[in-house]
């Protein structure tokens, strides 16, 4: 609600807790005796392959979503058989560093007892297996238990997988940056022992167990969580509820700038949903990070929007409360006041691919994984090259937000062997364009019922298509931040991107124009349900004009802006569908 204070429009703050009739799932997180719900006897019944009633969304909070492949749906339905149902599973890696040891044990797994083969790297920095049958989902949890891994909270109204940086050239400042990262995802777990109960056969738990921080009913609805170090925003701190920006002075940490409510996700012909910049809070000392995490985490647990499940993530709290109100609440159950926020700048968000030194007298290879699909394709055996770079690897793994994988800490006596490796299994490409490095798509197909399958059948041949424009207008090597999500969710983060395309129906998509290259502007909608053609000839004419009449060294997204093509997006909830 705005009223007019000498003529100038104020935030009056809304009501604190939305009224009504609450949203099912709160029905189901509340029955599910601290998420335990009836998995274990579901994972008994022979009679079909999937998790029924309310275990469908229970299953989310251990970090599986339950799916089916739809390239066989209708002729298993012809087939009178129930779709082929199987789990996909996401593992926690706060930071996205996996040991070389504990790579070799899912290379194996993926290979043996999944349906597709593959590794997927995800936008959140951690792995995918797809296409896990009912028998090999225990199976799953304790492999990757025995080398350190769980997927506990990286699905369902949980704090998720924590990212951070990928910063292997200041080593020391991006170790204590991941060490806040780990202690921060390990503070908001959820403390129930149901996973260890279900798939680990851990004792049962007979009553005592509480949920300090995400309470009996958990949170309204996702939340997520990154550490970030300037001037690398690979991360995308404005797709986060709850974002630690790291400042340091002198190479060491001293604290974080605190921003919150970033979100991507919203709903197509719904205006009461809609992507969202974080808001900056202020600075705390290194002593009060766990305290203000917690503080943010259970102020959004209290106040968030239990009854409408689309409006109920952080950014849609800030706005109906006011962000003085937030942040006033914050301070009072952290016990701190923020400082105002020290300086910093976002200057690109893309992987530096290829080798990189690093300050401790190591080196790194990031590798570009084209949609962060790792399986052996016809002459670029992927998998196996990294899985043979494991065998012989003696630093870590990373996974980074941008689906590509770091090989981190290479001793310079090793680098020549694991670029012999690399290169042998197709891992590095000298001809991978500029344009293919700044391009990403959500994981997608061929399970996500949302999706269409971009990752794997539409965005590389756009990609090509937008090569073929760059390279017509005399800019070949120049690119555009170029991200195709298949649904409104938002997982490819096209709604950070220079053009953002967001799936409609198969073949259409809204082409959103917009974004800026530290991934601090939201793009907004240029043209909506366009076909795939449609939007080569909308690209072709938009491209010509940017080489022709460009600043220097302007980039696409800033140039669309200042030539009048696009609005630019202020405040996502005044102008976003302006």
């Amino acid at each position: 609600m705005t009223t007019k204070n000498n003529g100038v429009e104020v935030q009056e703050p809304g009501p604190l807790v939305v009224e009504g009739k609450l949203a099912d799932n709160e029905r189901l997180k509340r029955e599910s005796n601290l998420l335990r719900g009836t998995i274990a006897n579901d994972l008994q019944d022979p009679v079909t392959g999937g998790f029924t009633a309310d275990n469908f969304q229970l299953i989310r909070f251990h970090g599986m979503y339950q799916q089916d492949d739809r390239d066989i749906r209708g002729e298993r339905a012809k087939q009178k058989l129930e779709p082929l149902h199987n789990v996909m599973l996401r593992a926690r890696m706060p930071g996205g560093i996996i040991t070389p040891t504990q790579w070799l044990a899912i290379d194996k797994f993926a290979e043996e007892k999944t349906s597709y083969g593959s590794i997927r790297i995800t936008t959140r920095q951690t792995f995918q297996f797809h296409g896990v049958l009912k028998p090999n989902i225990k199976l799953m949890h304790q492999t990757l238990n025995e080398y350190g891994i769980d997927s506990i909270a990286t699905a369902g109204d949980v704090n998720r997988n924590v990212l951070c940086t990928t910063n292997p050239v200041e080593s020391e400042l991006h170790q204590e940056a991941y060490e806040w990262a780990k202690k921060i995802s390990e503070h908001l777990l959820p403390k129930t022992k149901a996973y260890a109960e279900i798939w680990l056969d851990g004792e049962k738990v007979e009553g005592g167990e509480e949920e300090p921080i995400l309470g009996s009913n958990y949170l309204p609805r996702k939340f997520k969580t990154t550490v970030v170090i300037p001037p690398q925003n690979d991360v995308d701190v404005h797709a986060n509820d709850m974002n630690f920006v790291a400042i340091a002075e002198e190479g060491k940490l001293i604290g974080f700038n605190v921003l919150v409510g970033g979100g991507l996700a919203m709903t197509h012909g719904d205006k009461s949903t809609y992507p969202r910049k974080a808001d900056d809070l202020g600075f705390v000392t290194l002593d009060k990070t766990l305290d203000v995490a917690a503080a943010v985490v259970t102020t959004q647990r209290d106040w968030g929007n239990r009854v409408n499940r689309k409006n109920a993530k952080t950014k849609y709290t800030i706005d109906r409360v006011g962000l003085d109100v937030f942040k006033a609440e914050v301070e009072k159950r952290a016990d701190v006041t923020f400082a105002d926020s020290k300086p910093y700048e976002f200057t690109g968000r893309g992987d530096r691919i290829g080798w990189t030194d690093g300050i401790d007298g190591k080196l790194h290879l990031a590798l570009f994984i084209e949609n962060g699909r790792l399986l052996d394709y016809p002459g670029k055996p992927l998998k196996t090259g990294v899985a043979e770079i494991a065998k012989v690897h003696k630093g870590d793994f990373r996974m980074t937000a941008n689906q590509n994988l770091i090989i981190a800490g290479v001793a310079p006596e090793d680098k020549a062997q694991i670029e012999e490796i690399a290169r042998a299994h197709g891992l590095m490409d000298d001809g991978v364009t500029n344009q293919r490095q700044n391009s990403m798509a959500c994981v997608a197909f061929p399970t996500c019922p949302l999706a269409m399958a971009e990752a794997e059948r539409y965005l590389p041949s756009l990609v090509t298509d937008v090569e073929g424009l760059l390279t017509k207008h005399g800019v070949p090597n120049d690119s555009i931040i170029l991200r195709v999500t298949g649904c409104p969710n938002g997982c490819g983060r096209a709604m950070l991107a220079e053009v953002g395309l967001v799936g409609k129906g198969p073949g259409k998509y809204n082409l959103h124009l917009g974004g800026n290259i530290g991934g601090t502007r939201v793009p907004k909608m240029y043209k909506e349900n366009l076909s795939e053609q449609a939007i080569i000839d909308e690209l072709d004419a938009l491209i010509e004009r940017w080489v022709a009449e460009r600043n220097q060294d302007e980039a696409f997204g800033d140039f669309v802006i200042r030539a009048g093509i696009i609005a630019e997006v202020k405040v996502s909830k005044l102008d976003f569908y302006d």
